[in-house]
């Protein structure tokens, strides 16, 4: 049974799942659409980009932790992004995250959730353009989904949003639906958050 977060609200993903060793982040969104003149023309797709960034002590150390289009695998194996959609047309998920918790080195204690609109300040677009946005967390082992978290808010203006975040906590892992927008133009501005 998928539990409905809302924003700021943990949850345990092991504790009621035992045995969980697999876990897909889903994430999706729609493009709003938007009103132009007679002779303005059809405006640009917004390319909203998915990325992870694995921390160690609440940090990111290295840029070999960044798993994103450009990065697609980490050097552990333990996350793997399944590729990078252009446009985010269509049903259900637009960009996948595959994370192996059981694998993931101890020395990993955070797994943030991050997506990005590229090219946003040249495109002028931003997330107050998007809608239906949403991340969901699947077990592995039975594609049920466990939780999902909509994120409702008006993000106008913002270019860049952490959507939430998979972390070790006492041995177990918790996911934390986070939904909060910032003004950073680019994954590098955005990683420099967690440095």
């Amino acid at each position: 049974m998928s539990v409905s977060l809302q924003k700021g609200q943990k949850v345990s993903l092991s504790k009621d799942n035992a045995g969980l060793a697999k876990i897909m982040i889903g994430l999706g969104w729609d493009e709003v659409e938007q009103k132009r003149g007679l002779f303005s023309p059809k405006p640009q797709a917004i390319d909203c980009d998915a990325s992870a960034f694995l921390l160690k002590g609440g940090r990111l150390m290295a840029k070999e932790d960044i798993i994103y289009f450009g990065n697609l695998r980490h050097y552990t194996g333990t996350v793997q992004h399944m590729g990078d959609n252009l446009t985010g047309a269509g049903d259900g998920d637009d960009e996948q995250i595959l994370v192996d918790l059981a694998q993931i080195p101890a020395d990993y204690d955070k797994i943030v959730i991050v997506v990005n609109i590229y090219q946003a300040m040249k495109r002028r677009q931003h997330f107050g353009l998007i809608r239906n946005a949403f991340i969901r967390l699947v077990d592995g082992r039975n594609n049920q989904e466990m939780c999902m978290y909509n994120l409702t808010e008006d993000y106008s203006g913002m270019t860049a949003m952490i959507f939430g975040e998979v972390y070790r906590h006492n041995g177990e892992w918790k996911f934390n639906a986070i939904g909060q927008g910032t003004n950073d133009p680019g994954l590098g501005e955005l990683a420099a958050r967690f440095q």
